[in-house]
């Protein structure tokens, strides 16, 4: 037996934004900067302008001087942050940068001054190795100025990469919430709906009416669509106005007297794709408070009207003649709160939901604008 599949909502790609800040960190400030200080202590100096990346080797020792700090930033912030262990932060950071920039240096210079290119380098990074060790176990820090701007430098790195992070956690919130809702708009629809529909087909049969199959083989459509096909995150557009054609008539024949019309004008050449179910808090919220329940010359009107690169969806009904003239009882509950957090993830900045009353007459007009 097939089962319902739960509504699966789009993925965002992660921000490369951190990972590029992080990259540009690294060549900016450690390949370029730092890398202009270190030819400025050797005795080879900086000559001219083009001699600036003459001793390339320099530029990957400023890297292998500079390893002390991924742990920090990487390990050590983002997970104290997240404990918010901000003192045991503090201490440990204090700790680790100190005693692990002297011991980089240590295996730094030590490494390359084996491996000194050219051979005049070798002298600098000896010095550097005897001065090192000797400050190891010294409660003295030679190298205080680094130290500072490489914490400086990589605590940036580390919030913008921590900012992200949980940017993207609150999006992924957000996206589950929002499922859970679609979840229950659709719990919501199939007792309410199916219950209203079976009475209908309890009177017809009643009346030995010929409408019976017709009626039974719309509720089966309808059903189908919101249990199954609503899973996905996106539909062919031809199958949701197939939806709204089947939900229309047959409120049409609940209602055979009053006026319920759905007309589609598609000027687009291109198959769309939209989220399932979007429209339907719009129509479900027309049908409920429209006064064809107690009128027959009460009309429900709705008209889908798509052209290259945007999709025009309005529906009007006829008011209940006792119901306020404000839009606050119709601006809430689920439906509608669930299509408004819909269209924020699904058309972000490229969306326009109006709701209007006047004359007796409720107006929704959704405009979505869609990529070409």
């Amino acid at each position: 037996m097939q089962t319902p599949s739960r509504t699966a909502l789009p993925a965002a790609p992660p921000s490369r934004f951190p990972l590029v800040f992080e990259g540009l960190m690294w060549v900016l400030y450690v390949g370029l900067y730092k890398y202009s200080r270190l030819m400025e202590g050797t005795a080879l100096g900086r000559r001219s302008l083009h001699a600036a990346f003459l001793h390339p080797q320099l530029i990957l020792f400023a890297l292998a001087a500079t390893l002390y700090i991924v742990p920090y930033y990487r390990v050590l912030v983002p997970v104290l942050l997240r404990r918010r262990r901000y003192l045991l932060l503090g201490i440990s950071a204090m700790v680790y940068l100190w005693w692990g920039i002297k011991l980089n240096m240590v295996l730094a210079h030590g490494l390359f001054q084996h491996v000194a290119s050219p051979p005049q380098l070798a002298e600098f990074y000896h010095a550097g190795y005897v001065e090192a060790t000797s400050q190891l176990l010294t409660r003295t820090q030679p190298y205080l100025s680094p130290l500072f701007i490489d914490l400086l430098t990589f605590s940036c790195v580390a919030f913008v990469r921590l900012a992200f992070q949980q940017e993207a956690q609150r999006h992924r919130v957000e996206k589950e919430h929002l499922a859970l809702q679609m979840e229950q708009l659709k719990a919501q629809l199939q007792p309410h709906f199916l219950f209203n529909t079976l009475n209908s087909i309890y009177g017809l049969s009643l009346a030995g009416s010929s409408d019976t199959p017709r009626f039974i083989l719309l509720l089966s459509e309808l059903m189908r669509y919101v249990l199954y096909d609503s899973g996905k995150a996106t539909v062919p557009l031809a199958e949701e106005v197939t939806f709204l054609e089947n939900y229309f008539e047959l409120e049409q024949r609940k209602y055979p007297n009053a006026s319920i019309r759905f007309a589609t004008l598609d000027s687009s050449t291109s198959p769309l794709q939209v989220p399932p179910l979007l429209l339907l808090p719009l129509v479900e919220n027309s049908f409920k408070h429209g006064l064809h329940h107690h009128s027959d010359r009460a009309r429900v009107e709705a008209t889908l009207t798509t052209t290259p690169g945007q999709l025009c969806f309005t529906i009007e009904n006829d008011m209940l003649p006792e119901a306020p003239t404000t839009l606050a009882p119709r601006s809430g509950g689920i439906g509608l709160q669930n299509i408004r957090q819909r269209l924020q993830v699904y058309y972000p900045s490229a969306h326009a939901l109006q709701l209007s009353q006047q004359q007796g007459r409720y107006r929704a007009q959704l405009i979505l604008h869609l990529p070409q």
